[in-house]
């Protein structure tokens, strides 16, 4: 089965989710509001009313799990330093570590993480020992190889790629993440189209949508029934929620 990029400008009527309230993930925290991937941005979602934080998490030197986008520390004239290389005492007092969230924000949210530089089991240990009520709520974003050594930790695994790079098509792919026990897949939102979620939910696999920044990309993807959107636009995406499925987001 192949499927168009998403043209369901026609749908009307809400299609069923897999879960009972959508998660709305405010993407890199209220970043069109706030400093993205801070503390401060991460708060602020959660006043806005986000149900879900977003970020990429990254390990230090030492290894510690820090929240980052592009996993470098800038420097003088220009130049970068992988996060990789410099112990978690020397980074920005600005990049968090995930502890930091939990302590920070709590846990009374849902948590999508992109796993970079064999980050995942790190991730795992962190929220165990900081906040274990989490883990049924942290979704961990990768491809499937590097997610197949987390299964059995409890977090949610996902599927983060594009329609483009599934060669064997959106069916196979539905059915191998169902064999491999991956809960959910995240595509960009022009993948997207109500066929294709449908497709997807028949697997009884979760459906992600990201970079959703328009009202009415927000509203129509909802509409597909999606289980999840990612927005730099926390207010909007609350709002969408509101108008689409009704009440507050909640986690």
């Amino acid at each position: 089965m192949t499927a168009a990029p998403c043209q369901d400008r026609g749908v009307q009527q809400r299609l069923p989710s897999l879960l009972d309230r959508p998660i709305t993930f405010a993407h890199r925290g209220a970043r069109a509001e706030a400093p993205e991937n801070t503390i401060e941005a991460f708060q602020l979602a959660l006043r806005l009313g986000a149900s879900g934080l977003e970020s990429d998490v990254w390990l230090t030197s030492d290894g510690a799990a820090v929240l980052d986008h592009d996993g470098v520390v800038r420097r003088r004239l220009g130049r970068t330093t992988p996060i990789a290389e410099v112990p978690r005492a020397a980074l920005p007092s600005h990049i968090p570590t995930l502890a930091d969230l939990y302590e920070q924000c709590g846990t009374g949210y849902h948590l999508s993480l992109d796993i970079r530089g064999g980050s995942g089991p790190t991730v795992v240990d962190v929220t165990r020992e900081a906040a274990p009520a989490m883990l049924e709520r942290l979704w961990l974003c990768a491809e499937v190889d590097a997610l197949l050594p987390l299964r059995g930790t409890g977090a949610r695994l996902v599927n983060s790629t594009r329609l483009s790079r599934m060669k064997e098509g959106p069916e196979r792919r539905a059915a191998n993440l169902s064999a491999d026990g991956i809960d959910a897949v995240n595509l960009h939102h022009t993948d997207w189209n109500g066929g294709l979620v449908a497709l997807f939910h028949r697997f009884e696999r979760v459906c992600f949508s990201w970079d959703l920044q328009e009202d009415h990309l927000l509203e129509r993807h909802l509409r597909m029934g999606v289980d999840g959107v990612y927005s730099d636009y926390t207010d909007r995406m609350v709002d969408a929620y509101r108008a689409q499925i009704g009440g507050d987001p909640a986690p």
